[in-house]
């Protein structure tokens, strides 16, 4: 027997990102109220990366579902999809540089945009310092959030999205995130300091990698920042092995001078004159594709539904809209929003399943041993742009079509 609908949800949303912020700005756009919780003390508090590339066809889209695609305009940089591809001695292998008019994929820093979803949700709608340790369930639909302080709150929706780790995720399905086999060591520079840097990045990013798993990834940010990524295949605890001390910036130098000794001295450059102290980062991700069966009270979005490799630049994306996808759907039916939820979630796995092996195995052919003389090219970035533009305007079609048969309503 079905329970009765429930008119005005208590809705939590757990995990203050780009999911969670971007379902509490739309549902609160459509007059639903909603509370979000991240262990995070502020929302500043961290640093949070680099730069993330915004795809027409999803994180726009989100966007302008939360009416802040001008907002948006005034911090990204279309120039910052610019990409240059070369070994590890120098060699150009390729570029792309986008069209005045490009704007596809353009970029904005992890923090900028955190702060700009934040800052157009109503004050307090944040609860910081509110570290989720369980979830459980109560009578009906209903389910109660625990937190560190002592605290507890009940909602009769739980909205996880707070990320790979998921406290939330237990309750619809037991996976659990992989290793995938590649560290990376965080590094920052100043371009002023660092003017060689800058004028190999561009205004975009600049991939070079060698044929043994080993590759500097570097980004332009804003505020005269590029951020490099140094990547190896390696356990997620290599450094143990290593004998090298994270904390040791010099004792760090000199092992990945030794490791990328075969680099040129350019190139080395990358590797061995950041400003401040390296950060580890490794890379996880769930069995893709994940789906579950529907759980009344309960879903995930973004990372928490289906972390993937950043290879593609989906993670976000799809965490935003899935963020705004699930808002609409939960406004388009309040009364009933366990079958809202049920629907989106089957929207959710047809988009996000295919997307995150593809981006879990480019991840792996990326860092895969090759041969001089067959190296990893660089995709075609153009054609990728022209593809996000062309599934922006098929999910747009496809919105107004459904917009038109619910409207129209059952045939007589």
């Amino acid at each position: 027997m079905t329970s009765s609908p429930l008119p005005h949800p208590r809705i939590c949303v757990v995990g203050g990102g780009p999911a969670g912020l971007t379902c509490a700005r739309v549902l609160q756009q459509r007059g639903i109220e909603v509370t979000v919780y991240d262990a995070d003390d502020a929302v500043d508090s961290r640093d949070l990366g680099g730069t993330l590339d915004l795809h027409a066809d999803s994180g726009q889209i989100a966007l302008a579902d939360a009416g802040l695609t001008d907002a948006f305009r005034a911090l990204a940089r279309p120039q910052g999809q610019a990409m240059t591809r070369r070994d590890h001695h120098g060699t150009l292998l390729g570029e792309f540089t986008p069209a005045p008019e490009d704007t596809a994929a353009p970029e904005i820093d992890r923090g900028q945009l955190r702060r700009l979803l934040h800052d157009h949700l109503r004050p307090g709608t944040v609860r910081w310092g509110k570290k989720l340790v369980r979830t459980t369930g109560l009578t009906g639909r209903a389910h109660r959030l625990e937190f560190a302080d002592g605290s507890t709150v009940d909602a009769d929706l739980v909205i996880g999205a707070d990320g790979a780790w998921s406290k939330v995720r237990p309750l619809v399905s037991d996976a659990a995130p992989q290793f995938l086999g590649v560290c990376f060591l965080d590094a920052r520079f100043d371009e002023v300091r660092h003017p060689e840097v800058a004028a190999l990045v561009g205004d975009g990013h600049l991939f070079a990698n060698d044929n043994d798993g080993r590759a500097v990834i570097l980004q332009r940010n804003s505020n005269g920042v590029v951020r490099g990524y140094l990547a190896f295949r390696a356990e997620f605890d290599w450094h143990l092995a290593a004998g090298v001390d994270l904390a040791d910036r010099a004792g760090l130098r000199a092992h990945l001078a030794a490791e990328f000794g075969h680099w040129s001295a350019p190139m080395r450059a990358l590797i061995v004159r950041n400003d401040g102290d390296y950060v580890p980062r490794s890379f996880w991700a769930l069995p893709a594709p994940l789906s579950w069966a529907h759980v009344p009270g309960v879903t995930l979005i973004g990372d928490a539904a289906h972390l993937m490799a950043p290879f593609g630049g989906h993670g976000a994306n799809l965490a935003m809209l899935d963020g705004a996808e699930l808002a609409l759907a939960l406004a388009d039916d309040p009364s009933r929003y366990d079958q809202a939820v049920g629907r989106h979630e089957s929207d959710m796995f047809a988009r996000s399943g295919a997307l995150a092996a593809s981006a879990n195995q480019a991840l792996h052919d990326f860092f895969a041993s090759t041969t001089p003389d067959a190296p990893h090219l660089p995709p075609d970035h153009a054609q990728e742009h022209r593809d996000y533009l062309a599934r922006a305007a098929a999910h747009r079609r496809e919105r107004a079509r459904r917009a038109g048969a619910t409207a129209a309503g059952p045939a007589s």
